[in-house]
């Protein structure tokens, strides 16, 4: 029997390691990308049918309001999409959108990790089949590999978030925080990967997140 890891990818082959994948512990997490062992599915068969999508998402004609929050993120995310087709001007200008919308973001009075986890865990349940599904109906094609990045990377801040609750800050000791500039792919380690389990770009694409002081 095979597993194979949802982000990266990697084959767990229960006749190449000589141990069936049940037998291994709980704290066991994938070699490559480090994703939790729970995250782990059977090798699907070619001919098994794909799931049913759900079905798409009508929205409302009217503009939805965003929070300045949400706009801080949204411009910090198209900052990044400038970056990487070399439109330094453009990117400029919205990181500086973005840059302001944070100042003006106020601090959630009941920010907690199990909250942070429900809202990971609803993203993986609902939202990212209503993207797939809304996006697939309108042949969307870009939207479609964003909502495949970001699950993958959505899966590995809901194993750290799973490891932190469990161990506390433990598990980063001797270790830093590093998050791939491409696609949002957090990995925790002496140093970064050689390459993103996500995206493949190498290791100097990668930011090392510094403690707050």
């Amino acid at each position: 029997m095979k597993y194979v890891c949802p982000v990266c990818g990697y084959v767990y082959d229960e006749e190449k390691e000589g141990k069936p994948f049940s037998e291994l512990d709980e704290s066991w997490v994938c070699p490559w990308c480090g994703a939790a062992k729970k995250l782990f599915a059977p090798e699907m068969k070619a001919e098994q049918p794909a799931a049913v999508p759900a079905a798409p998402v009508e929205f409302d004609e009217e503009m939805t309001e965003f929070s300045a929050g949400e706009l801080s993120a949204l411009c910090s995310n198209l900052a990044r999409g400038c970056e990487k087709q070399y439109m330094a001007e453009e990117a400029g200008l919205f990181k500086e959108i973005a840059d302001y919308f944070a100042a003006r973001t106020p601090a959630i009075a009941d920010a907690s990790v199990e909250k942070l986890k429900k809202l990971v865990e609803e993203d993986l349940s609902e939202r990212y089949a209503e993207v797939q599904s809304t996006a697939s109906a309108n042949g969307d094609r870009g939207t479609q590999r964003v909502r495949v990045w970001g699950e993958k990377v959505t899966n590995i801040v809901n194993s750290l978030l799973d490891r932190y609750m469990a161990e506390g800050t433990d598990f980063l000791k001797g270790k830093s925080v590093w998050v791939c500039t491409t696609c949002g792919f957090v990995w925790v380690g002496e140093s970064a990967p050689e390459l993103c389990p996500v995206c493949k770009v190498p290791a100097w694409k990668f930011e090392k997140i510094e403690g707050r002081a």
